[in-house]
Formats: C-alpha cells, structure tokens, sequence
C-alpha cells in the first residue's frame, strides 16, 4: 500500500505551524475523538504526508506540511492528572488514547483557506469541508492532495 496523506488541525494559539518549525517534531497528543483515534492508529504510517491546518482563528486554513514521523502509540497527556487531557478512566495497560509524532516539512507560501477550499472544483467529499466536521485528523485523497497543493 502507498503512502496516504492527512490533515491535521490545531488552533495556532495552541500549537501552531511556526511552533512545530521550531521545535521540528511534536507528539500530535490530546486527541480525543474515537475516529481520530482510529485514523492515527489504522491509517497513518511512517513518512505520511500531512497538511497542517489552523483552526479557530481568524484565517482559518492550510499553512504547511508534515509527516508522520512515528507510528501510534499511547498518548502520555491522558495519565497526568496536571493536563488538560487526562482521562481518569484510561487504563494503562490498555490505554484508550493514541497518538502520533509529526515531523516539520515547510511552511506553505500562504494560507490556502477554508473559503478557498469549500469553493474549490475536483475535491469530491472532502471530510474538512462536510457540514458539522470536528475531527482534528482526517484522510486526505491523492487527488485531493494534489489539487489542494496546486493551489499554493
């Protein structure tokens, strides 16, 4: 199987495109929605490419890229108490929350934004782009990567 290609979001306030330049790699934790989970643990591998979007903002959109620079594994966020993603009920040895570590790639030229994407011709069903869509990690088609990269 080919590699597949993601979107991931963030609010910039939280962690934004400019932090993950600085610090190359993060552990994409705090995720808390089953099908995200899912999407981390099933779909993504190594080397995965991902656009990174800002959301929540004043210019929601794509900013930069990254990938998957390693496979899922227990999220650390959900065991301490201090953070703001702990789930008291997530057993150790059977942890319900995943996460992944992504990898800087480049920042893009400019915000291809949400307005721009919900207008755009060629990106069929685009998960972004349903009605009601919370996910923070959502599979991107080839086709899709490709138009949306066209865009730049």
């Amino acid at each position: 199987m080919g590699m597949k290609h993601w979107l991931i979001k963030s609010e910039p306030d939280e962690f934004s495109i400019d932090r993950l330049a600085k610090v190359k790699r993060e552990a994409w934790s705090g995720v808390r929605n089953y099908q995200a989970r899912n999407y981390m643990r099933d779909g993504m591998q190594l080397g995965d490419e991902i656009f990174f979007y800002h959301s929540n903002c004043e210019l929601p959109g794509i900013v930069g890229l990254c990938t998957v620079a390693k496979l899922a594994y227990p999220d650390p966020t959900q065991f301490d108490p201090e953070s703001d993603y702990f789930d008291s009920a997530s057993p150790r040895d059977k942890p319900r929350w995943l996460c992944v570590d992504v990898a800087y790639k480049c920042k893009l030229k400019r915000t291809i934004t949400l307005g721009e994407l919900k207008s755009m011709d060629g990106l069929g069903d685009f998960v972004l782009t349903r009605r009601g869509n919370r996910l923070s990690v959502l599979p991107v088609t080839v086709t899709q990567w490709n138009n949306i990269l066209s865009m730049e």
